[in-house]
């Protein structure tokens, strides 16, 4: 996918557990020839480390996409910004911008958003696109909740963000771990009103009658 058909989007990476999700959303829109915008918490970046073996210090995330999804993530276009900028382009809304995720998103970025807290780039990314009237997917990672992060969940929905618990489905029969990161991608470019062929759609169940 690339030309008319490319779009731009912000991906956010914060310091919750399932950085396969990140990884796995990173891959679906790089190859399918978009623009992302990203960001990483500190905490994002110790969970890439931890959980994925990035090595920052060795290579560059792209490169890292690129050697552990394909060569496919080099039909799209990335460029990393420091969480602290608040310079940058995608902190304003002129800026042209086709939606964000964050993924994983964090107990305390949810938090940061609801109340509209635009203390980093991230918070003020995901302000910029609910003001906008774009799509903002966050797919929260924690478990349990309690009351006090359910309510930010609503307080969220209700300013228009979708809200993507990390659970993936089981009817797909996932075999790997990359297949249950793409069941969440997919879920996530659906939201942005992208088309993939990452899981196998429910059809229905085989009659019983």
């Amino acid at each position: 996918m690339s030309g008319a058909s490319s779009k731009t989007f912000a991906v956010a990476i914060t310091g919750a557990s399932g950085a396969i999700y990140a990884v796995r959303t990173l891959r679906a829109l790089l190859a399918d020839g978009h623009h992302v915008h990203l960001i990483m918490s500190k905490y994002g970046r110790y969970v890439m480390h931890e959980e994925q073996g990035w090595q920052a210090d060795a290579e560059s995330l792209l490169d890292f996409l690129t050697r552990v999804g394909g060569d496919e993530i080099r039909n799209g276009t990335m460029d990393e910004h420091n969480v602290n900028d608040l310079t940058r382009s995608i902190s304003s809304g002129s800026a042209p911008c086709d939606g964000m995720v964050v993924v994983p998103c964090s107990a305390k970025s949810l938090s940061s958003i609801a109340h509209g807290s635009s203390s980093n780039l991230i918070e003020r990314t995901a302000d910029v696109t609910l003001k906008e009237r774009r799509p903002l997917v966050l797919v929260v990672r924690e478990t349990p909740m309690n009351l006090i992060q359910l309510r930010n969940m609503v307080s969220v929905a209700e300013a228009g963000a979708a809200v993507v618990p990390a659970m993936p489905a089981f009817y797909q029969n996932p075999v790997t771990f990359e297949d249950l990161g793409d069941f969440i991608a997919g879920r996530v470019l659906g939201l942005l009103g992208l088309d993939h062929e990452l899981f196998t759609r429910w059809t229905g169940g085989a009659s019983t009658t």
